[in-house]
This record gives structure tokens, sequence and C-alpha cells, in this order.
């Protein structure tokens, strides 16, 4: 057995995004095959606690709308007008105790962003730094779900087809090892749009902060 969350969008509360952790029978190895499966099994026992359309946000996910929303397929825009995947943008801002932000990891493959050793050897996370601005480290996964959230933002009215969904799974996140989550940063948005909240929160990462915190409801 496993157990993962499920992500619904809140529509009422200070709360954006509640986290349902479910259990389910995981099927053990690294083939598609056995991913599709943990995800048909995740949904399957999520149907029973009231959630009857999901969608998995990854590259695992059977609709093409779930691999489109994938982190690894969002791109985040420079302040020099260049497109660059957000995992990319994510780990080269990355400030630590000893290092960075590695700048450099803008420009090269995004999984090999994510396993440079200098991202291991730096010390403690302290902060972000994305261009020259500044970001913190709380809210959880704030600066994420900002980047992901914006990278999006040019598809919103075609991902007005989201509000019908219940939750959003992302099979290969796992709560005890990561932090951040593509399926929760789509449920932020789909919460901020359908609150009426979109607008005011990209209008600047201080708003979008203060209402990820639950500050303005």
């Amino acid at each position: 057995m496993a157990e993962r969350p499920v992500f619904v969008p809140n529509l009422s509360g200070k709360s954006l995004v509640l986290e349902m952790p479910i259990a389910f029978k995981w099927h053990p190895g690294m083939a598609a095959s056995q991913k599709r499966k943990n995800v048909e099994a995740l949904h399957e026992a999520a149907h029973s606690r009231g959630l009857t359309y999901l969608l998995e946000v990854s590259s695992k996910s059977d609709r093409e709308i779930g691999r489109r929303l994938s982190a690894f397929h969002q791109k985040v825009r420079l302040k020099d007008g260049l497109l660059v995947p957000l995992e990319c943008a994510f780990q080269g801002s990355k400030v630590f105790e000893d290092g960075g932000p590695y700048n450099d990891l803008y420009y090269i493959d995004p999984r090999d962003a994510k396993r440079d050793n200098r991202l291991k050897e730096s010390g403690n996370l302290t902060r972000f730094d994305f261009e020259g601005e500044i970001f913190p480290l709380c809210p959880k996964s704030v600066f994420y779900d900002w980047l992901y959230v914006n990278a999006i933002l040019p598809e919103r009215a075609w991902l007005q087809r989201l509000f019908k969904v219940d939750g959003f799974t992302d099979i290969e996140f796992n709560p005890e090892k990561s932090i951040n989550c593509q399926a929760r940063s789509c449920a932020f948005f789909v919460a901020l749009e359908r609150r009426g909240k979109l607008d005011e929160a990209i209008s600047g990462f201080d708003k979008f902060a203060e209402l990820q915190n639950g500050i303005g409801f």
C-alpha cells in the first residue's frame, strides 16, 4: 500500500487548496505501464471519497491536458524575452548558504538542471533570486507556485475546462520527500480563477503570497 495526496481546489475559506491523503495499492516498478496502474489505483481509491473526476498532472497522465500541464513542459519568460523551462528557472534561482544562484542552469535540459551537484553541495537553501528579485521559502512552495501559475497563464481561456475537475494528482510526488508539486500548483490556479482572485494574485508576488497564505479572504 501507498499514500498520495489529491489536491482539491477550495472555493471558500482561507485555504485555497485542500490536500486529501488517499491510500491505495502500489504497483512497484519503473515501467510506464506500472506508473499508469498506480495512477488508476489512486484515482479509483479517491472515487470512494467522493472525488469522481480527477486529473493526473504529469507526463504519466492518460489525458493530453494533464501531460501539457506537466511542469517539464512549461516555460518561464525572462526579462530579455527568452523562454526557459520552468524547472530550470526554479533550480537556477536557488540561493544556498555557500553558493547560488546558479543562473547557468536556466539554459540546460531541465532534468540535468535538477541533478546538478551544486544544488546538493552548497549548504542549506536560504531563498530564491530570480533575475535580481528575492523570493522567500515561505509560504511553502510559494515561489514554485508563482512560476507555475505565470507559466500557464497564457492558456487561461483554454484552461477553464479544468473547472469541472474535482482534484489533481501527481503520481511521482511523495510529500515525505518533496515540497513542490505541479498538481498542487495547478489546483492553486483553478482555485484563484474560480474565486475571481487570479488577476489580483498575478499583479505582484507579494499579493500572490498573501492570497496563498489565506490573507484577503
